[in-house]
Parts: C-alpha cells; structure tokens; sequence
C-alpha cells in the first residue's frame, strides 16, 4: 500500500519513512502543502499522515481540500496537543490524530488500524440489507425501511445517510464525510445538520442513544454503523 507522508522536519520524516517501508509499506514524502497536494492527486495514496504546520500552507487546508474529492484516510501528526485543535482536526476530515513527540510504534498501529478499517469492502450492489435477525431491513431497490416488518417513514437524507452508513458496517465516517457523501461537497450547511438526522433517524428505528444496537457515535469525530448484515 501506498502511503503520502508530509511534514517539513528532515528526520521526523526519515523515521517515519524507515518505519513504514520495514512493515513493507510504499512511501512518498513532501516538505510543502503544495508538493502534498501535487503527490495526491498523481499517486492518490492509501493513506496521507499529515503535519499540520507546514512552510506554506497548513495542513487544515490541506485536508479540506483532499476531503473536497476524496476519502483517503487521513492521520494527522502536530505539535498542536491541545483538545480544540485535535476535535478541529477530526471535524475538518481527519480519520486520526496523533501529537509530537510520538512513539513510532504507536504511529505503526494507527496506521494498520486506520487502514484496516477503512479498507473494508462496500456491500456492493446488495438491494435488501437485513440487520439483526432481521429486525431492521433496508431495501435500496424498493427505498423503504422496515423495523420487524413494519415500515418506516424517512426522509431522503434520512434515507440516504442509513444506506451510506449500514454499508459500510463498522466504518467510522466523520459528519463532514457524511455530508459530502449524502449532500455533495457544495452543499453550504453545517455539519452539524448531520447530528439531527441521526438523532431522527434513530428514534424511528427506535434505537437507543445511550445504547444503540445500529448507529453509533464515535465522540469527536462522527458516526458509524455497529453491526454487520444478516446472512441473507
């Protein structure tokens, strides 16, 4: 797998760089926001771990503009520790954040798990998505829910956020990536739009909250769905 690594620190990029490549990973390396940009969209790498302070340009802004076309996960790597930049960070599109100084071997498992979760297969073109014995069904052909065989009445965006999220089982996405992928990535709301409509959608499938069985809450970053399709 390929793997962009952009920061303007020499060694910090050597060690990341020798990490990486003796776990057999494939490394490219950038100094500038402009040379990372310019990297992405000719390699498009599997994953981008990402300075945020860099001579240029700074890594926000990196990151909302990769996030404009794409969903390649993204692992911030700062100096900026504290809790405001880090739920910033997370809000704008990182998938994960991890602060200067840093263990390189932490580093390496942020990286496996990012990768690992993220690279799960999409269900498809599956029409019928049974979940929990069947308890809840979503049928993409037909666009209608049922809760034990009772139908439920969502909204299209309701709709069409429970689809991109059930078939993704397991899958962390954050609000912003929920809204460019239900919305488009012109669309001028706020990502915290996508609050309300997990909250709607959960009472209408009756899901709990504090205790959800389908759409769960990853504090500071966003939402995913917790449970794997029925064998149908």
């Amino acid at each position: 797998m390929k793997i962009l690594v952009v920061d303007d620190e020499e060694h910090i990029l050597q060690v990341i760089k020798a990490y990486l490549i003796k776990n057999h990973y494939i490394v490219f390396e950038a100094n500038t926001g402009r040379g990372a940009l310019h990297l992405f969209e000719t390699l498009h790498p599997d994953l981008i771990i990402l300075d945020l302070m860099l001579p240029d340009m700074n890594g926000e802004e990196i990151c909302r503009r990769i996030r404009k076309s794409s969903n390649v996960p993204i692992l911030m790597l700062t100096a900026k520790s504290s809790e405001d930049d880090m739920v910033n960070g997370l809000m704008i599109g990182a998938d994960d954040y991890i602060t200067k100084p840093f263990s390189p071997r932490e580093l390496l498992a942020r990286v496996i798990s990012l990768l690992r979760r993220t690279n799960q297969p999409e269900l498809g073109n599956t029409s019928k998505l049974l979940f929990a014995q069947g308890r809840l069904t979503i049928d993409l052909e037909q666009y209608e829910v049922r809760v034990q065989e009772e139908p439920i009445a969502l909204t299209p965006m309701e709709f069409k956020l429970l689809e991109v999220l059930a078939k993704h089982p397991k899958r962390v996405f954050s609000r912003l990536e929920l809204v460019n992928l239900t919305q488009g990535d012109t669309y001028e709301g706020f990502e915290r739009t996508i609050d309300v409509h997990i909250k709607n959608i959960r009472q209408k499938i009756g899901d709990a909250p504090k205790h959800p069985v389908f759409v769960g809450t990853v504090f500071g970053v966003g939402y995913k769905f917790l449970v794997s399709p029925d064998e149908i």
